[in-house]
């Protein structure tokens, strides 16, 4: 579980670095360059109902082989778009590596919570949730190296060169996602014949014969879930909404930064999240999850509004520093909106990875207030708003009643 976490952490994270390659490559707007986002996180949203279909039929272990199998397909699409210098081609194969990923979090992340006793199930998830860190912390510095290069140009050089020139940079910038996502097409198909060939434990009160019979909706009746449902939209969207934007955001802050050194921050950024998660795993045999998620949610909020208020590196890095907080929130907004639910946990977990959307919206809209305000610094008022009702979730919202009490 922990290699498949870190999988998705660092597939995902390149995205980060997509953005601003894809927004140099096409010449695209700041909206225009956040579809990159949309496209894969509303996968989640358009696949994680089906995908309880899927485990409720396959069980949680062949489920995550299918899940493995179409990531694979959609970074496969990764080269021929580049050949063609597609961006619409580029969406479609994130949207496609997006939906396996969304059967990967639905069967694995109830899977892990309930692998073990139920008080440990947050330091459980936390931990496996750190090896997802590892991956998040690298992508960005690998990406930067492999993606990025160092000979992006600006829309302004660009604009001076010839046409046949300016034609083989944009083919050769497109094609620098090639070699990378070959790599990691491979590694996705060699894991699933991995997880196909281990001997993975049922969990019967969640897996078994009675799961069937719960319907879609029914989780939604529980108050805890439902607003579980709500943070994890919030959560995602801040995160990916802060990471999407931090090479262009810290070129705003600090002018004549390369889009390689800004991206060493989105690194530092990710690996804060990967530091928080281990030293999380600690803090939560110590303090009460819901108390740990309200402290690190308002330590955000006083971070992220700082950031909009000053300018220089200082504004950069307050946003960075919000990564450690991070670190912990999904994992913990995860088991406390599962708690008690029984049968229903993979249903519900359906709904909580459908919630991912918050990373197609907030990054969106994130977009679409930079290019009307021609600059980044307002629309880092979004995520903040964010971890505002993340703070409300851990102190009031994710308080329990069990599912019996709520449905039936």
């Amino acid at each position: 579980m922990g290699v498949l976490f870190f999988m998705i952490g660092f597939i995902t994270v390149l995205n980060d670095i997509l953005v601003p390659h894809m927004k140099s490559v096409f010449d695209l707007s700041y909206t225009q360059a956040a579809l990159i986002q949309f496209c894969f996180f509303t996968a989640y949203f358009v696949i994680a109902f089906p995908s309880s279909v899927v485990i409720s039929r396959l069980g949680y272990q062949r489920s995550i082989v299918v899940g493995l199998a179409v990531s694979a397909f959609g970074t496969a699409l990764f080269y021929p778009a580049s050949n063609l210098q597609s961006y619409p081609m580029f969406l479609v194969g994130l949207f496609t590596l997006a939906s396996g990923f969304a059967l990967l979090q639905t069967a694995m992340n109830p899977y892990v919570a309930v692998l073990g006793p139920p008080h440990r199930s947050s330091a459980r998830l936390v931990l496996s949730q750190a090896f997802n860190s590892v991956g998040t912390a690298l992508a960005p510095l690998l990406g930067s190296i492999l993606i990025l290069g160092a000979s992006m140009l600006s829309r302004e050089q660009i604009a001076l060169l010839t046409p046949g020139a300016a034609a083989s940079y944009k083919t050769a910038q497109a094609a620098a996602v090639q070699v990378p996502y070959i790599v990691l097409t491979s590694m996705l198909v060699v894991l699933s014949f991995i997880v196909a060939k281990l001997h993975l434990p049922k969990i019967v009160d969640v897996e078994g014969d009675d799961e069937k019979s719960v319907k879609l909706r029914d989780p939604l009746k529980v108050p805890h879930l439902l607003k579980g449902v709500v943070g994890v939209f919030c959560y995602v969207g801040a995160e990916v909404g802060i990471g999407s934007f931090m090479v262009n955001y810290f070129q705003e802050c600090i002018p004549g930064i390369s889009e390689q050194g800004a991206a060493q921050y989105v690194t530092m950024y990710w690996s804060g999240a990967m530091i928080g998660r281990f030293a999380g795993t600690f803090l939560l045999s110590h303090v009460r999850p819901g108390v740990l998620l309200t402290i690190v949610s308002l330590v955000n909020v006083g971070l992220t509004f700082s950031s909009t208020m000053t300018s220089g590196i200082t504004a950069g890095l307050l946003l960075v520093a919000c990564g450690l907080q991070n670190s912990i929130m999904f994992p913990i907004i995860f088991t406390l909106a599962i708690k008690d639910l029984g049968v229903m946990t993979n249903r519900a977990s359906s709904w909580l990875v459908a919630a991912i959307l918050g990373g197609a919206v907030v990054p969106q809209l994130q977009g679409i207030i930079a290019d009307s305000s021609g600059g980044l610094r307002a629309s880092y008022f979004i995520p903040a708003a964010c971890f505002l009702y993340i703070a409300y979730y851990g102190g009031y919202g994710s308080r329990s009643r069990t599912a019996k009490q709520s449905v039936g």
